[in-house]
């Protein structure tokens, strides 16, 4: 199927970039669907084009119909209000349609006064949104079309309650179009009280990535990880890598000693600000630094055009974020390559994984890296004996308690 057989205008088609001459299969089903108005509710996962599944129509809606505040696109980080925007924006600019993205991060003035040229398409993260519908920043009475993209990873970060307060202040009368890459009960409570009469459509992960990333996974002790990552970087040659990590703190040292190794290493996390997180992650983009290690926050938000390697230098505690991080790589039908390093301490993280994902992921020796750990048994190493004497020693309440007496 091309874009042109979806009902979309042949002003739109023509400015699609080149590589998108087949529409994937959550933008087939979706497109359609919001150009009828309908209230929709999609899952699918990450990769599969589900921003141009909503953002077409924001668009074709938006050239037909050049009035300001049309449409409102709510996501639950910076980086990914961002690729977003950057995304319609790319588009929009041969249409002559506005798009503007709120977080935070940028001087508020500054976006109140883009607000005041009244683009079409405002992508925003909903702390932002909040603070400037609260200053009568802009009238949202006017917002036809509510967009809420990966509303479960809102709801994981706490957002929910800006969320309905920033619902609150719009239009009852609107069509509201929800995408997901989970759908647990909590956001299915959520979605039965927002959503009128949905379609619902859902995209299965094994359609989308169908052997398109090579997963492999590294049985390795906890202390050799460091040294593995930098030899399987530089044995592979590889000139583009995303190395995700658990804490902000572990990405800082990794970095160093990475840069150490002389790898050309960065890293992002939360504790930056806005303009150095763009910055860093520009550079990775623009092969001017060729490690980027980065923590979950950003596993959902990072988008990098032909991204070759991700490695999973922790595997998460959450196995949908193991799937959003390998997710960054094999995106718009291209092939990726996929590495975890696993210790012995992490294995339920790797059964959770399999359970999740329905994928075998069998663990593999690497030469030159023999597994010494050993792993736990589950029992405690302390002696019985010692517990008592601890729970006696806990018990005293004085100083002559633990002095012994003396023998009569």
């Amino acid at each position: 199927m091309l874009f042109s057989t979806l009902p979309l205008s042949q002003k739109l088609v023509t400015a699609l970039p080149a590589s998108f001459s087949n529409p994937t299969e959550i933008q087939t089903l979706s497109i359609p669907t919001i150009l009828h108005q309908q209230d929709v509710l999609a899952i699918a996962q990450t990769g599969s084009g589900k921003t141009l599944a909503y953002g077409l129509p924001l668009l074709e809606q938006a050239m037909k119909t050049p009035s300001p505040f049309q449409a409102l696109v709510l996501v639950p980080t910076r980086e990914l209000a961002t690729q977003v925007n950057e995304a319609l924006g790319f588009i929009a600019q041969h249409l002559n349609v506005q798009s503007l993205c709120l977080c935070g991060g940028i001087d508020k003035e500054l976006q109140k006064a883009d607000l005041a040229k009244g683009p079409q398409i405002v992508v925003a993260t909903p702390g932002r949104l909040l603070e400037l519908l609260t200053e009568n920043a802009f009238d949202a009475s006017h917002i036809s079309t509510l967009v809420l993209d990966e509303a479960d990873r809102m709801l994981d970060m706490g957002f929910w309650n800006d969320v309905q307060r920033i619902i609150e202040m719009l239009p009852t009368q609107r069509q509201t179009v929800m995408f997901s890459a989970t759908f647990p009960e909590p956001l299915e409570n959520k979605a039965k009280a927002l959503l009128n009469k949905p379609k619902f459509i859902q995209v299965a992960q094994t359609e989308i990535k169908a052997n398109a990333i090579q997963e492999t996974l590294y049985l390795v002790n906890k202390g050799s990880k460091t040294n593995v990552l930098i030899d399987q970087i530089k044995q592979h040659h590889w000139q583009q890598v995303l190395v995700f990590i658990g804490s902000k703190d572990n990405a800082d040292a990794l970095c160093k000693k990475l840069n150490k190794a002389g790898l050309s290493t960065a890293a992002l996390h939360g504790n930056k600000d806005q303009a150095d997180r763009e910055a860093t992650l520009n550079l990775f983009k623009e092969h001017k630094v060729d490690v980027l290690i980065a923590t979950d926050l950003l596993a959902r938000g990072i988008h990098v055009e032909d991204l070759p390697v991700v490695i999973n230098f922790e595997l998460p505690s959450n196995p949908e974020v193991y799937v959003h991080r390998i997710g960054r790589t094999a995106r718009a039908g291209k092939t990726g390559i996929a590495i975890s390093l696993v210790c012995h301490g992490e294995t339920d993280y790797l059964a959770a994984i399999r359970q999740t994902t329905q994928r075998a992921l069998p663990l593999k020796e690497l030469e030159g890296y023999p597994v010494t750990d050993k792993p736990s048994t589950g029992e405690s190493k302390r002696a019985p004996r010692d517990k008592q004497a601890n729970r006696r020693t806990n018990q005293k309440k004085s100083i002559k308690q633990f002095q012994s007496k003396k023998k009569q």
